[in-house]
């Protein structure tokens, strides 16, 4: 007992360290989300759980945390590095990369979920204005580390539907700063008929001056600090100055009367503002893992499982009605975005959960006194609930995902293949760059329908959603050319800029449609001739061309009459031409 005085909670230090040491790995292995691994070991050893017996049973208490307070110092631990590994991603070059999704999906849905849900909670839970917007706002955030960790084991990152759940999670965390401060501020008030409007206004303007605060201590004092000592390459001064740095500005942030959390958050922030950001990031990597199941299992110890026996339907209700609505709004808005529907949807279920700042945040309420304990207990236990179940909701959205995007490029494959069977009769125009692209124009203008194929992707996406006739393909596969039945074509007009593709199209062509005329844009002299040859009727070389123009021009321009120009030019045309229709042709 003596040395348990001496080092405090050594027994719940070791215990957890043991944990960590068999969970991660274990987790790893059986493919386990860790967040969710950490909680539930939280929940069975904590004092709600196992925890609760050691009373009766001495010796479960050297494998159990039977008392929250002994563990309280590493919670604190856990939230403080949480925030700032956070604080590492919000990066303000990210943040202006993908501004439209992070400032414009993001802010919609914090505010439209914090409307909907803080309403249900003041008409439902709570009749206090106060109270109700901390809950809207705690709920209408998701986790961070529950989604992104889904993504990674999908390696669905760079997806479209996990890029958009980034932007929005981003601006879920930015949103956190002026969240804890407006509770700091409404518990200071500490009065249920408080100006929310006005406590909030004032949040705001103090989140301002934080944020300035930041950048005024990262110019003067972190960024020269960092500087100065980094040069040495000593991992043990780096790794000194990144918890420096943290529990400085957490600290300062303390004297300011703000939230330890924020601090670490803007230690985070400003260090990724800087160019030592990817050597923290490695320095910390290391202990990712253990701080954040350090956090994830104290947030564990503090659910009451017992609680899901007491009030069964309400803890149902509640976790079913915030994913619902919380996905409710999500997917319509992911879809303005511009991700289709099916991807929509499973981004709505992806984000549907409760987050892990609704541990951090519901616990500063409660201690401000604006929410009830029990109440809040209740809250945290059905946003605990929803992590359990993300993983199940992220594969049913996928699934949806799937079949409705498979819904859609089979209702596309068939609307194409309609396109093409009106296609017969038409000029087919292979290549729609500049060159095709006038010839298009100039075709359109005099009614001679014609279609066009393009392997630029998103060029052809462009056009074809303006209107245009134009189609991703190569024109060199016979397979193609007979769907838009090619033997009816008045002409096949080739314009691709590779010589190599031009000369195996007309190949092609050649071979499926002999009685086809091809005309086909050629290179140069050497590229005409061999078109020619392999049996293009007519072959027009850019080199030709433009060497004509730009000598008629010039020929004009020393005097001489436009129609003796137009003489010249079309005879030295002529002879061209001549030249290439006796090159023989293959056989």
């Amino acid at each position: 007992m003596q040395e348990q005085h001496a080092f405090p909670f050594l027994r719940e230090i070791l215990l957890f360290l043991a944990l960590a040491g068999i969970l991660i790995p274990l987790l790893q292995r059986l493919r386990i989300n860790q967040v969710l691994g950490f909680l539930a070991v939280g929940a069975l050893l904590g004092p709600f759980g196992l925890g609760r017996m050691a009373q009766d049973f001495a010796p479960l208490g050297l494998f159990t945390f039977p008392n929250n307070d002994n563990v309280a110092m590493l919670a604190e631990l856990g939230v403080l590095f949480l925030m700032f590994m956070i604080g590492l991603e919000l990066s303000a070059a990210r943040l202006w990369a993908m501004r439209r999704w992070v400032f414009g999906t993001g802010s919609a849905q914090v505010v439209l979920c914090t409307a909907l849900i803080g309403g249900a909670a003041y008409f439902l839970l709570v009749p206090r204005l106060d109270a109700a917007l901390v809950l809207g706002l705690v709920l209408s955030l998701s986790s961070t580390a529950v989604v992104m960790q889904l993504l990674a084991e999908s390696q669905r990152t760079a997806s479209p539907v996990g890029q958009a759940a980034f932007a929005v999670l981003m601006l879920q965390d930015l949103a956190v700063v002026p969240i804890l401060i407006l509770i700091g501020a409404l518990g200071e008030n500490g009065d249920a008929h408080t100006n929310v409007a006005l406590v909030a206004l004032l949040a705001m303007a103090k989140a301002a001056g934080a944020i300035a605060l930041i950048y005024l201590v990262g110019g003067k004092v972190v960024h020269p600090l960092f500087r100065a000592f980094a040069g040495h390459r000593q991992p043990d001064v780096f790794m000194a100055l990144i918890l420096l740095s943290t529990f400085g500005i957490a600290a300062l942030s303390h004297l300011a009367g703000l939230s330890m959390a924020l601090g670490a958050l803007i230690a985070g922030v400003l260090l990724a503002e800087t160019e030592f950001k990817h050597e923290v990031e490695l320095m910390v990597e290391p202990f990712k893992g253990l701080l954040m199941g350090l956090f994830f299992m104290t947030v564990g110890m503090g659910m009451d499982a017992l609680q899901i026996l007491h009030a069964p339907l309400w803890l149902a209700g509640a976790v079913c009605g915030l994913v619902l609505l919380k996905g409710a709004v999500i997917a319509p808005l992911l879809r303005l975005s511009g991700l289709p529907w099916g991807r929509a949807l499973e981004g709505g279920l992806l984000l549907g959960q409760g987050g892990e700042f609704a541990f951090i945040v519901i616990g500063y309420a409660i201690a401000a006194r604006l929410l009830d304990g029990a109440l809040g207990a209740r809250v945290m236990l059905a946003v605990g609930l929803s992590l359990f179940v993300t993983p199940l909701l992220a594969r049913i959205g996928h699934t949806l995902g799937e079949r409705w995007a498979e819904r859609a490029r089979a209702e596309e494959t068939r609307n194409v293949d309609n396109e093409l069977e009106r296609a017969r009769g038409r000029v087919i125009i292979a290549g729609f760059g500049r060159v095709g692209q006038q010839l298009a124009k100039l075709l359109a203008a005099q009614g001679i329908p014609y279609i066009a194929f393009e392997n630029d992707a998103k060029m052809v996406s462009r056009l074809h959603a303006a209107g245009a006739p134009v189609y991703f393909g190569n024109a060199a596969r016979p397979e193609l050319l007979r769907r838009v039945h090619a033997h009816d074509a008045p002409a096949i007009v080739l314009t691709m800029d590779h010589p190599a593709s031009a000369l195996q199209a007309v190949r092609g062509i050649r071979r499926e449609f002999p009685h086809v005329r091809v005309y086909a844009r050629s290179r140069d002299e050497k590229h005409a001739r061999a078109l020619k040859q392999a049996g293009a009727n007519v072959v027009v070389p850019e080199t030709l061309e433009a060497s004509l123009q730009l000598s008629a021009f010039v020929l004009e321009g020393m005097g001489l009459d436009e129609r003796v120009v137009d003489d010249i030019v079309d005879r030295e045309r002529d002879q061209f031409v001549a030249a290439l229709d006796e090159t023989p042709r293959d056989v």
